[in-house]
């Protein structure tokens, strides 16, 4: 099994199983939306971790394999119309983040209600280094959570930003002692599910307004960008750099 969901003290935790990366595609991704869905109607369930076995929370995109390698475009296309409906999600949802979350897989962390951490994090917009647009709506979240500033930073540099950076700038809610991320993430989600539920989901609601939409709106662009991008000789040098593990050299065509 890719996912697993169990369901303790009002908390629900959602983990993917695909370690030591945790790729994620149109499956895992869809299963994730799925599950988050059906838990808004389960009455055990106040709070979602979302959280991932093995050594990183999550590296995005496959592009050494499956969907990703064979057609970039269309398996972008196919998992973006169901990442989309995780921002419609009712149920708040903490986010577990050990090791790196990088590419899509920052955009996974930046979709829930709260990122916990520890020093050791790596949050990691590579887009620029792979040559193609950021996505998974990160056009919205990131400077959501850290400003336009510091989202600019992140995306032109495709620095890794650890844990503690990311705790100053607010894109991790929490900082973890080393190893108690998700303990740690599971403290919060607690707090949160001792609050009464009924308001609990009515503030949250209040507060996105319409992030749903305004996501949708991005995944569109950022997909019509990234197919421009994708067939250019910069991506293909960037994505073969990075399967590869050597620093890329884009000529700009």
């Amino acid at each position: 099994m890719d996912l697993s969901v169990t369901v303790d003290d009002g908390v629900a935790l959602l983990e993917m199983r695909r370690p030591p990366a945790n790729h994620f595609d149109e499956v895992l991704i869809g299963g994730i939306v799925d599950a988050a869905l059906g838990l808004d109607d389960d009455p055990r369930c106040r709070v979602i971790v979302l959280a991932s076995e093995g050594r990183h929370f999550c590296a995005g995109a496959d592009f050494g394999g499956g969907d990703f390698a064979a057609d970039h475009v269309d398996a972008a296309a196919r998992l973006y119309r169901r990442a989309v409906r995780l921002f419609e999600v009712r149920t708040p949802i903490v986010a577990a983040v050990q090791g790196t979350a990088v590419g899509g897989g920052l955009g996974l962390a930046c979709a829930a209600d709260f990122r916990v951490a520890e020093a050791g994090t790596r949050f990691v917009a590579n887009f620029a280094r792979l040559g193609f647009h950021q996505g998974f709506g990160l056009s919205v979240t990131l400077p959501e959570l850290v400003g336009r500033q510091k989202a600019t930073d992140m995306m032109l540099t495709a620095r890794r930003v650890g844990g503690e950076e990311a705790y100053r700038i607010g894109l991790a809610d929490r900082l973890a002692e080393p190893g108690r991320v998700r303990e740690t993430a599971r403290a919060l989600a607690l707090e949160i599910a001792a609050s009464a539920p009924l308001a609990v989901r009515s503030m949250r609601a209040t507060l996105r307004g319409d992030l749903a939409g305004r996501v949708r709106a991005a995944l569109d662009h950022e997909l019509a960008e990234q197919r421009v991008h994708w067939a250019t000789r910069d991506a293909a040098e960037g994505i073969a750099a990075s399967l590869a593990r050597r620093s890329p050299v884009f000529t700009g065509e």
